[in-house]
């Protein structure tokens, strides 16, 4: 099967008052339909600015991408069709309940008003929101925000879901529910997953797969499990061996400590 995600040679260099700054130098990487794909790194490593460029949000400076067989370069507006994106700072007004934000981002993507409501109310069934749709959303715990915003990036039902460090400042129980999330939009929809992640137990728990980048470069990819095996040890353990082998350093406690209550 075609890969949804491709990419050769994806780089972004940024122009400063100080010089070039190679954000990414050269990301090869390939994701398959409904695939979790774990993307992990240090900080600085590129893993954000990777997946703004695989959403449009930047114009890449080299290679070449495709995403749902749609070409980066080419064919943005396809890449933002067939895309949802969840930022890491999210992206809800305060102001507005969550029944008027999930409306007007269907109307943003022409939905009759209708369908747009339908669709709402679809999504807050779904992502366990019925019960605050009249909520403004600055009212909301951070658990039920982010459920907010992954339901505003499935509005459009898209093939590929991309997730930038979506649980970052969760408790523990709010974690555990989007990651049951992520599994059943794979497992019942067949969603494609690109997950960017500080977490390395999340990494561990979550994806089929891991690709491991530093300094904008692949540093390493295979299974949790084959990486296991590569470079001994279990789960987070073995993980942050993993950095170490590939990067010369152990993450900082921000790559890979678990979330306080």
């Amino acid at each position: 099967m075609p890969a949804v995600i491709s990419t050769a040679g994806l780089a972004r260099t940024f122009r400063t008052k100080n010089g070039p700054v190679d954000a990414v130098r050269c990301v090869d990487l390939t994701v398959q339909a409904s695939e979790i794909l774990g993307f992990l790194g240090p900080n600085g490593a590129g893993k954000t600015t990777t997946l703004r460029m695989l959403t449009t949000l930047l114009r890449p400076t080299g290679g070449a991408a495709t995403v749902a067989g749609c070409d980066l370069a080419t064919d943005p507006a396809g890449v933002r069709r067939a895309s949802g994106y969840v930022a890491q700072s999210g992206g809800v007004d305060p102001q507005i309940t969550v029944m008027e934000e999930l409306v007007t981002q269907g109307r943003m993507y022409r939905l009759p008003k209708a369908r747009a409501v339908a669709r709402a109310e679809e999504l807050a069934a779904d992502l366990d929101l019925t019960g605050f749709l009249g909520r403004k959303t600055g009212a909301l715990s951070g658990g039920q925000r982010r459920r907010l915003d992954i339901a505003m990036a499935l509005t459009h039902r898209p093939e590929v879901l991309f997730l930038d460090e979506p649980t970052t400042g969760l408790d523990p129980g709010s974690r555990a529910d989007l990651w049951a999330l992520v599994r059943r939009l794979r497992d019942e929809h067949g969603t494609t997953v690109f997950l960017t992640t500080h977490y390395l137990d999340e990494a561990d728990a979550l994806a089929d797969r891991l690709v491991i980048v530093d300094a904008g470069t692949v540093a390493a990819e295979g299974t949790p499990g084959a990486l296991k095996l590569r470079y001994g040890g279990s789960l987070d353990a073995t993980l942050q061996d993993t950095f170490l082998a590939v990067t010369g350093r152990r993450p900082a406690p921000a790559d890979s400590a678990p979330v306080a209550v």
